[in-house]
């Protein structure tokens, strides 16, 4: 892969990569592959300079994300200069500081990952794209769970299936890649204040 075909975010999201979801028997399925997709995404953004961000899912009383357990924890630790953002919504930019945090740097394009594909990942990646940003997201860089049978008779949806089926309900306006390492981190100057 030539480096004409890398996309370039100026910032990366990380959405809920929360001990809960990604180690552990509860884990997403195929979690190391997803621990190594954001290592490598994170690595590549700090090289950079670019901003992190990194959303932190408050889960009611007595689920895995409950503030304060163990399992609420962020899977990768913030660094200086790092920001982490607190949701209780799906949407991370509901009731947040999100939108203001990425105006603040500049910031046009961002690349997107973590977890859940249909849900957390989703709507922050569908909204971030209503109100005007560009939004790249690499294949393997969320997850989700299987998909139980429903109603009907329907039957289990594999987690795999799910995640691309999350891909495809976000539309032609997101940036679908491969893989993390076709993006790349190019930080925007900040809007002179």
């Amino acid at each position: 892969m030539s480096e004409y075909d890398v996309k370039l975010a100026e910032a990366l999201l990380v959405v809920d990569v929360q001990r809960a979801f990604i180690s552990g028997a509860d884990a997403v399925p195929d979690h190391l592959s997803l621990q190594r997709a954001v290592g490598r995404l994170l690595e590549r953004a700090r090289e950079k300079g670019a901003p992190i961000l990194f959303l932190q899912n408050d889960g009611p009383k007595g689920t895995p994300d409950e503030p304060g357990t163990d399992g609420w924890q962020l899977f990768f630790d913030a660094r200086p200069g790092e920001t982490v953002v607190r949701k209780s919504f799906d949407d991370g930019f509901h009731g947040t500081d999100l939108e203001a945090q990425l105006r603040s740097h500049g910031v046009e394009t961002l690349a997107i990952c973590g977890m859940l594909s249909e849900m957390c990942l989703a709507a922050t990646a569908r909204q971030a794209m209503d109100i005007g940003f560009s939004v790249i997201l690499a294949h393997d860089a969320h997850a989700t769970y299987d998909v139980p049978p429903g109603p009907g008779g329907s039957e289990r949806v594999p987690a795999r299936m799910a995640a691309r089926a999350a891909e495809w309900s976000l539309g032609d306006e997101i940036i679908l890649v491969g893989t993390v390492d076709e993006i790349g981190f190019e930080p925007a100057l900040a809007p002179v204040r």
